[in-house]
């Protein structure tokens, strides 16, 4: 069972990458990213390197997202000899959100319906969706969410750090010549104990003129256990129709 709170967690850090918006059209995926290239200059400040990475991924299109669907498979691993296939559905709205993961271990649905958190598992909760990862390049120029360098001692190029009000801090790495995320690093606390996880993403799909990863790998750290996790994102679905009972709290 540990294994598998493990997995949930790593699921839900690398879904949350994403944000909620505006128009409902047709979900048309392209074969891969239609974002120009944009030019990253040697002396680029950390804001300025952050307005590229959103404007690589959609822009207001991908800032202003109303909903998000995501249906897909996971391998899920603590040894090299030891693989846990599974499937993923999440599904936002607003700040609403709903993340199913079915598995003959322990299955897991958590819910936030705007006001509260339930799961299905009890005193199990992820950390907030809009907190850590992609999702924060939606909230870009609102105050109390600082946009800084990394830290000296881990200093890279073409690198900033968005660190939200709670403390929860994302380092992201621009892809040099599209300008996307190519991979992040996140900590964040859940019940006394630090996390952090970091994310490779290898392929990325198009949908309503929003860059969404596709294909990413993804490392989970926990004191005394790692977890890896291929993903792999089999339906992508921006803005589409969402009841809202599917944000119905769970007894």
């Amino acid at each position: 069972m540990k294994k598998i709170l493990i997995f949930a967690l790593t699921v839900i850090c690398a879904v949350n990458a994403f944000a909620q918006t505006k128009d409902k059209k047709d979900n048309k995926p392209t074969a891969k990213s239609t974002a120009p290239t944009l030019t990253i200059k040697a002396d680029a400040t950390p804001l300025e390197l952050a307005q590229i990475a959103l404007q690589a991924h959609g822009g207001d299109k991908f800032k202003n997202m109303k909903t998000l669907v995501i249906r897909g498979t996971a391998d899920v691993s603590g040894s090299p000899t030891q693989t846990i296939p599974a499937t993923f559905i999440f599904v936002s709205s607003g700040e609403k959100y709903r993340i199913d993961i079915p598995n003959p271990f322990q299955p897991l649905k958590q819910v936030f319906d705007g006001e509260q958190t339930t799961s299905s598992i009890n005193g199990f909760y992820f950390p907030p969706l809009n907190r850590i990862g992609l999702a924060l390049l939606t909230k870009i120029g609102e105050k109390d969410f600082v946009i800084a360098a990394l830290p000296e001692k881990t200093k890279t190029k073409n690198a900033f750090r968005i660190t939200s009000p709670e403390g929860y801090y994302t380092d992201f790495y621009l892809n040099e010549k599209s300008g996307q995320i190519k991979s992040y690093k996140s900590s964040f606390d859940v019940n006394g104990r630090t996390v952090t996880t970091s994310v490779e993403i290898d392929k990325v799909r198009t949908v309503e003129n929003v860059i969404v990863p596709e294909q990413y790998s993804q490392r989970f750290e926990l004191t005394n256990l790692s977890i890896y996790v291929s993903f792999k994102a089999k339906e992508i679905l921006v803005n589409s129709p969402v009841a809202n009972d599917v944000f119905t709290i769970i007894n």
